[in-house]
């Protein structure tokens, strides 16, 4: 491992002057991503800066009805908190999906929206990787791309972003607060992670020095009937291969609105936009259910070994929506945890 300087800081402001202050520097709260890429020589920086002291609040109701999530809320906490579960139970079940129980426990929630790709050739630096080293190439579109993207993907890159927690705040509408140089703003849930186009190396929007303070959810009524489900290889401990966060809202055999995000398919939570408008105002059946997911995978892109992905994403997608609109049973059999 690199060696690096190390400082703890416990005001917020404070913590932006020391990493702006330096360009390669990282801010370190739970570091179960960062530390592990530091260890593969993948992440280098001369100085980390310690902001787990630092104070950006619980889970707190606004005064329009949402959640305020702050950036230090362990995973944990974040998952078996009542109104999280209550309001926003995809949310809950997309949490208790990933890593494991200790790993969740450490893991904060403005950490878990940087998680890097887990595609191999970006971990590993032997190997070329445009991620790591623009202009190197991409040997995962010829080579090992089984779990890599088939959305957005660019001919400079097709990893995907891993998270599970994501793809359910980009179905609800989460904003990302962000504290920076320049003071303080929003960015949309949906905005925050980048496609990779021609700058593969930028996962996100943010600016250097910028810090994660807290996620907002709106009050979403419709997101207390959802539900999040992850397709993996094993039951636990595993990334998914497709994963969708879907809710939706029946009255008279239409659809009156309806909300879907997918997992693993892309370079970010993918907000499947074009398959809500085909169903808005359509009735409730398999058959649209289909049609809809066709619409929104029309655009996929496939590599040699990863097709499948469209076939998995489809047929999750026409699951969870007979699910959530099909009897009592099934709705809550689809509410149930993960699987």
């Amino acid at each position: 491992m690199k060696p690096f300087r190390y400082e703890r800081v416990t005001d917020p402001q404070a913590a932006v002057a020391a990493v702006s202050a330096s360009p390669q520097a990282r801010y370190l709260a739970g570091g179960t991503n960062l530390v592990d890429l530091m260890k593969l020589g993948v992440e280098t920086p001369d100085v980390l800066v310690d902001i787990s002291g630092v104070s950006f609040g619980g889970i707190e109701e606004t005064g329009r009805g949402g959640l305020r999530i702050g950036a230090f809320v362990s995973n944990s906490d974040l998952a078996a908190h009542p109104l999280v579960r209550e309001r926003y139970p995809a949310l809950s079940q997309a949490v208790l999906a990933g890593a494991s129980g200790q790993l969740r426990n450490a893991a904060t929630v403005g950490g878990n929206l940087l998680q890097r790709t887990r595609c191999l050739y970006f971990q590993d630096t032997s190997k070329p990787c445009n991620k790591r080293r623009p202009g190197s190439g991409c040997p995962a579109i010829e080579g090992i791309h089984r779990d890599l993207a088939v959305l957005g993907t660019s001919r400079h890159c097709v990893a995907t972003q891993p998270g599970d927690m994501v793809v359910a705040l980009a179905a609800f509408d989460a904003e990302v607060h962000l504290l920076g140089p320049a003071g303080e703003r929003k960015v949309p849930l949906t905005g925050f992670h980048r496609l990779p186009g021609n700058e593969p190396q930028r996962d996100t929007v943010l600016k250097h020095g910028e810090l994660i303070t807290a996620v907002e959810l709106p009050a979403l009524p419709i997101a207390a009937r959802s539900v999040y489900r992850k397709v993996r290889d094993r039951s636990s401990y595993a990334f998914a291969l497709t994963s969708a966060a879907v809710a939706i809202e029946v009255r008279g055999g239409v659809v009156r609105d309806v909300r879907i995000a997918y997992g693993s398919l892309a370079a970010k939570p993918w907000r499947a936009r074009a398959a809500e408008e085909f169903l808005l105002g359509a009735p409730a059946t398999e058959e649209n259910f289909a049609l809809a997911a066709d619409t929104e995978l029309a655009a996929a892109r496939p590599l040699r070994d990863n097709g499948y992905k469209v076939t998995l994403a489809r047929n999750l997608t026409v699951r969870l929506l007979t699910d959530l609109t099909g009897p009592v049973g099934s709705v809550a059999h689809a509410q149930g945890a993960p699987r």
